[in-house]
């Protein structure tokens, strides 16, 4: 079984962990489901729009600056 490291967002990680414990899933039981979903779809198991592509990619940039931005720097992120 192949084990894999992610960064994410703080309050996404809070939310994750109350919605897949009110499921009954553990986070890597439901990362399995949804990569199952996307191979047999063949893509995104869900509709995404061009603003949640962006807000998306900007919590994953933020959750990313926080490990190697100096403080002043991370403020800055902060900020947007």
């Amino acid at each position: 079984m192949a084990q894999i490291n992610i960064s994410i967002d703080d309050k996404l990680k809070d939310e994750r962990e109350k919605l897949f414990r009110e499921l009954g899933l553990t986070f890597s039981t439901g990362v399995s489901v949804f990569v199952s979903q996307a191979i047999r779809e063949r893509g995104i198991p869900f509709r995404l729009s061009e603003n949640q592509i962006k807000d998306s990619m900007l919590a994953c940039e933020k959750a990313m600056a926080k490990d190697w931005l100096l403080p002043e720097e991370d403020a800055a992120w902060r900020d947007l």
